[in-house]
């Protein structure tokens, strides 16, 4: 059995509290790997367009998209010597990780860019396991969109793979979106558009699959793979369909969940999704990936082909990974609670709010590059959002009164989603990046257990440079 497959190019329209770290080598003399931030080319459009000029991060030899894999056990350490060879500054986050404040890398609020030609080092412990990524933190709007993003894989503590009803291999699928020209080059004079910005966020043309358009991917029948999903995309949503393969979902966000049927995965930019598939016995069988870009419209974006010797299918009940046992579960008796307004955006705006200190009206903020806010304050990153305790379970309701969705994420932490959830997500679940639709309230909880000062901002990337940007302290 074949499924139709229609390829396509898609188509889419201060001062803070704390000292920022110096960019220095905060372990002399230590021999760390090297991670280096280059420009380079890929190979992002079909077969006879040109190789596009990106943005890379290599630990051996050329740079590549999406970066090189960093895996390592839960439990272990990340070190990494960032090299900055780049034409501007740059930082590395390494997002859904919860680590310690100075190894965030969220410049400038927890770190200074690192400026071309010098160097940081990252040295961290990865204390759960699951599906993590990396990318720049400075300028990110044009660097994450230059290519600046790798997947990051924290290993199960206990054996998982190849058990009974568990996947006899895995997956990892980068997915992103690029805006390219007719010759296969990035659209350079559009990083500050506030068109875009003021409504879904720049989106691309062209989506790849691990840096290719249009892979193939060979699975053998009968057999169950692990699929680690990660949308590296700075504003597209990925409503994602396996047909025929019967996915499972397994984890959200790194975060284990009860084995369940899922009909579609959606992931906003940022979120991960680990997914079991089954391949059929049949060997001349393919099927593809297929994305929902917006209108309801499904394209292929790569091809799942059996092939190969047979093995024998795995028992039906999918096995569920391993808890964490690494994340506090909040205490909801009396917690406390915060609230986060967004506001701004086409089609609806915003009266006022403030900028800089100022109070402006919406005329004024969009002729300074601002058009959403938090809480009625733009790029609000003069004060934190609020205070926290160590160890107080914090309640956070978080209402949208725009047109457009948005991918909420907290660093330094993950949060348990509560009653309140909206369309995209069920209550229970565990996140680190939330999506949450136009008009809707969603309502969180966390442990604030992770001392330091922790950005929270939209990872719709135009959305976070043009006022949708803010941090908290936990002491």
């Amino acid at each position: 059995m074949t499924q139709p497959s229609r390829r396509t190019f898609l188509t889419g329209t201060a001062s803070l509290a704390g000292a920022a770290l110096l960019p220095k080598a905060l372990f002399a003399g230590a021999d760390l790997p090297v991670l280096r931030a280059a420009e380079s080319t890929a190979q992002l459009a079909p077969a006879g367009y040109p190789r596009t000029p990106v943005w890379t991060y290599a630990t051996e030899g050329a740079g590549t998209v999406p970066g090189p894999e960093i895996r390592v056990a839960a439990g272990s350490r990340v070190q990494h010597r960032l090299v900055n060879d780049l034409p501007q500054p740059t930082a590395v986050h390494w997002h859904g990780i919860r680590i310690e404040n100075a190894m965030d890398g969220a410049a400038p609020l927890t770190q200074a860019p690192v400026p071309p030609g010098q160097s940081f080092d990252y040295d961290f412990v990865a204390p759960a396991p699951g599906t993590y990524w990396y990318h720049a933190h400075n300028r990110s709007t044009e660097q994450v969109a230059r290519g600046l993003a790798g997947p990051l894989i924290v290993e199960d503590r206990e054996p998982w793979l190849g058990e009974p009803g568990a996947a006899s291999r895995e997956l990892t699928l980068v997915l992103d979106d690029w805006l390219l020209d007719a010759d296969a080059a990035i659209v350079e004079d559009r990083w500050d558009d506030l068109h875009a910005a003021a409504h879904g966020g720049r989106m691309g043309n062209t989506v790849t699959v691990n840096g290719n358009a249009y892979p193939e991917l060979t699975l053998r029948p009968g057999e169950r793979v692990r699929l680690r999903l990660i949308n590296t995309a700075t504003a597209r949503i990925m409503q994602l369909d396996l047909p025929g393969l019967s996915p499972r979902l397994i984890a959200l966000d790194g975060h284990p969940v009860p084995p369940r049927a899922m009909e579609t995965i959606l992931l906003g930019p940022a979120q991960r999704a680990d997914v079991v598939i089954d391949a059929p016995l049949d060997p001349d069988w393919q099927t593809t990936l297929l994305l929902d870009p917006g209108n309801d419209e499904w394209v292929d974006i790569a091809t799942f082909a059996v092939s190969g010797e047979s093995l024998t299918p795995a028992k039906a009940d999918v096995r569920p990974l391993p808890a964490w046992r690494t994340l506090p579960a909040p205490v909801l008796a009396n917690p406390q609670r915060e609230t986060l307004l967004m506001e701004g955006g086409a089609m609806r705006g915003m009266r006022e709010a403030v900028y800089r200190g100022d109070t402006m009206d919406f005329r004024e903020l969009a002729s300074n590059g601002m058009v959403w806010a938090f809480n009625g304050i733009a790029h609000g990153m003069d004060a934190p959002m609020f205070r926290a305790a160590l160890g107080r379970t914090v309640h956070l309701e978080m209402t949208n009164r725009s047109m457009f969705p948005h991918a909420i994420h907290l660093h330094g932490h993950h949060f348990e989603v509560l009653r309140r959830s909206g369309a995209f997500n069920m209550p229970g679940d565990v996140r680190d990046t939330v999506l949450i639709g136009a008009d809707e309230t969603l309502e969180i909880a966390f442990v604030a257990d992770n001392p330091g000062v922790w950005m929270l901002h939209c990872h719709m990337l135009s959305h976070q440079a043009s006022g949708m940007m803010g941090w908290f302290e936990v002491a």
